[in-house]
């Protein structure tokens, strides 16, 4: 039995020390090289945190301390380990930390100080110098932080890193995170230099502005002073250490890419203040301290003060781009090169100063109602510019509410002292005028005028005046004109008979002058001619007797040539002669006589004539006059006109009679050739 009782005690007593090995091998607890640690003290003799969520003394609670990555040792039951991953701030980006313990904010603060407590990663020391529960003014650049979870709350672009210790708690860091992503919190703040923009600081911590003051001034932003030198904005702490202000700052953030924590300061994008050449820009402070007037006790249109001060400063902005912070001020660009105003509806500069301003009515001696368009020609000097501003408040309402009534009563005044005729003859001399008297009066505001230009005067309400007028203007110069012409006519006709005079006298002149010299010319050409001739006559006489000589001789040879061929000739024509007689003769004899042989000559003649002129022999047409019974023939008729026409014309018989003897004529032809033959041989 005792062995019984024996065994179970022992049996007892090893599954005792097995479950309380079990029990303290629970203790064992490995943590990832990634992660950290949060141990929660459920037990502790020194009881619980009296204030806060952190126990610094040991107290049962969440403990500052965090266990990183390895194997550890903690008894169970008395604590709890929260496994969370390192908080990592992606690259370029910025994380925001709320603190859940520490000292309560004071009502005039909005951020969690950091002066003293600014190690994020020590609990303990950040509450043990006295840090502030709630969202910190320190951010947390690119990186990973081992973060006590539940002391601390990291807000991140990707994530919201805390320990869960309320059901609200995750719906209070949404509404952190959508403040923080409506102000772009998690960027830095890039301002690109193609932009040509400002950013103009708002901050939402720090002691608030004095009354009367709208604009923070700026403070320790000098590198000379590390102690207050925020580097814009970017460290809050040495900002207010510096004397910084909430609300709109005047120090403006420029080019360049700036690290701000978003709830302790806001930026807003402006556009650069851009002064174009030909204009100045005057500023207009609405910040800074009261200066003393520049301009003098009798200059009652305002203030002129030094630059950064508070009013109208002396010195205005030369052309060029400025980091202009426009909550602080207001710049009014005045014009420094010559620009003109215009009194016309029609036509508006592009400066858009005369754009409400019109004709100017008039009312003339001659009470007619005209509406004259004029342009003033006007020029600010630079270094008046602020004087101009500080009077008037901007160029438009200068040009609208002085220079229009002005120039307006200065016209209407003149327009009263003339007629229209003479106002519109008299536009030169009226345009001079008023150029010299109103000189004077811009002088007075501060303006140069430079010169005054009128244009044609148009019909008022009346309508058609000017076109009456300027029909008998032109009717009255064309008369004067005429006159003009006829008056220059005359003179005209006079000087060219005077000149008709002197042409004809020198005209005469030239001859007498030419006919001397013609004379003298002669005279001596025919002396020339006289000794040129005597020349010429003994050249001719000698080349005569040469010639006569040559002649005689040539002629002696050629008078016996021709003799000689003379004879010969003579001799064979006298026997062609002779034989030709004969046969003619004997040819006459043959065929009945001369009568005969005339009338075959001309037929002849006549068949020659038909063959060149290629006349039809027999005719187209034929006629008869005559037939049968002893009637003549066509061509016996023919034959009869013909001879009778050549015998007529021939003075000849040419009925044919073959018993008619020879002619005398032709028995003395053939007696010489007879003759003649007998003597040759």
């Amino acid at each position: 039995m005792w062995l019984v009782d024996a065994f179970l005690a022992h049996w007892f007593l090893y599954s005792l020390a097995g479950v309380v090995v079990l029990f303290l091998l629970r203790g064992i607890r490995y943590i990832p090289n990634t992660k950290v640690g949060l141990v929660e003290k459920r037990t502790s003799g020194k009881g619980s945190v009296s204030t806060g969520i952190i126990a610094l003394n040991g107290e049962a609670g969440f403990q500052p301390a965090l266990l990183r990555g390895g194997v550890h040792y903690l008894l169970p039951g008395q604590y709890k380990i929260h496994i969370h991953p390192l908080v990592t701030i992606p690259q370029g980006k910025i994380g925001y930390v709320f603190a859940r313990d520490g000292v309560p904010l004071p009502p005039t603060q909005a951020l969690a100080s950091n002066a003293v407590a600014d190690d994020l990663q020590d609990a303990a020391a950040f509450l043990q110098n006295g840090g502030q529960r709630g969202p910190q003014r320190k951010i947390l650049r690119e990186g990973t932080y081992a973060v006590n979870l539940a002391q601390f709350v990291v807000i991140t672009t990707e994530r919201v890193y805390f320990l869960p210790l309320e059901k609200s708690d995750e719906e209070i860091f949404q509404r952190m995170t959508k403040v923080i992503q409506d102000r772009a919190g998690f960027d830095p703040v890039v301002i690109k230099g193609t932009d040509d923009l400002v950013g103009i600081v708002t901050v939402h911590d720090g002691p608030s502005l004095p009354p009367g003051q709208i604009i923070a001034p700026t403070v320790g932003d000098t590198a000379a002073q590390p102690d207050t030198y925020h580097n814009s904005f970017q460290d809050p702490e040495r900002f207010l250490r510096a004397g910084g202000q909430r609300g709109r700052q005047l120090q403006v953030l420029v080019e360049g890419t700036y690290y701000i924590n978003r709830l302790f300061a806001t930026v807003e994008m402006v556009p650069k203040t851009v002064i174009e050449v030909g204009n100045v820009g005057v500023v207009v402070s609405y910040t800074g301290e009261t200066g003393e007037d520049l301009s003098g006790a009798a200059y009652k249109h305002g203030e002129l003060v030094q630059k950064g001060l508070r009013g109208v400063w002396s010195e205005p902005l030369l052309p060029g781009k400025y980091a202009f912070n426009t909550y602080a001020g207001k710049v009014f660009l005045v014009p420094t090169t010559n620009f003109i105003l215009k009194w016309n509806k029609q036509e508006t500069g592009s400066h858009k100063y005369d754009e409400n301003l019109a004709e100017v009515a008039l009312i003339t001696k001659d009470a007619f109602e005209p509406s004259l368009p004029l342009s003033v020609v006007v020029h600010i000097d630079y270094r008046k510019a602020p004087l101009v501003i500080q009077r008037f408040g901007d160029i438009k309402r200068l040009v609208e509410q002085t220079l229009d009534p002005m120039v307006s009563a200065y016209f209407k005044n003149v327009g009263q002292t003339r007629t229209l005729i003479q106002l519109l003859q008299d536009r030169s001399a009226i345009q001079q005028l008023s150029g010299d008297q109103m000189k004077e009066k811009f002088d007075q505001y501060n303006l140069e005028l430079q010169e005054v230009l009128i244009g044609t005067p148009t019909s008022g309400q009346g309508g058609g005046q000017i076109e009456q007028i300027l029909t008998q203007l032109r009717s009255r110069q064309i008369a004067e004109e005429q006159v003009e012409t006829y008056n220059r006519q005359e003179k005209a006709a006079v000087k060219e008979r005077e000149l008709r005079e002197a042409e004809a006298r020198a005209k005469q002149q030239t001859t007498l002058t030419e006919s001397e010299l013609y004379i003298s010319i002669q005279t001596n050409q025919g002396k020339a001619d006289y000794a040129r001739a005597q020349q010429q006559a003994a050249q001719i006489q000698t080349l005569a007797q040469a010639e006569a000589e040559k002649i005689r001789i040539l002629g002696e040879g050629e008078a016996k040539k021709v003799q000689a061929l003379a004879g010969a000739e003579a001799e064979r024509a006298a026997r062609v002669g002779i034989a030709q007689a004969m046969a003619i003769d004997e040819q006459v004899r043959a065929y009945g006589g001369p009568r005969f042989q005339l009338t075959q000559q001309v037929m002849s003649r006549f068949a020659e004539a038909i063959e060149a002129a290629r006349v039809d022999i027999v005719p187209k047409i034929m006629i008869h006059g005559g037939g049968g019974n002893g009637t003549p023939s066509t061509g016996s008729v023919m034959e009869a006109l013909l001879t009778l026409l050549l015998a007529d014309r021939m003075g000849a018989d040419a009925t044919p009679n073959p018993a008619t003897p020879r002619s005398a004529a032709a028995e003395a032809v053939r007696s010489r050739i007879e003759q003649g033959l007998k003597e040759q041989r």
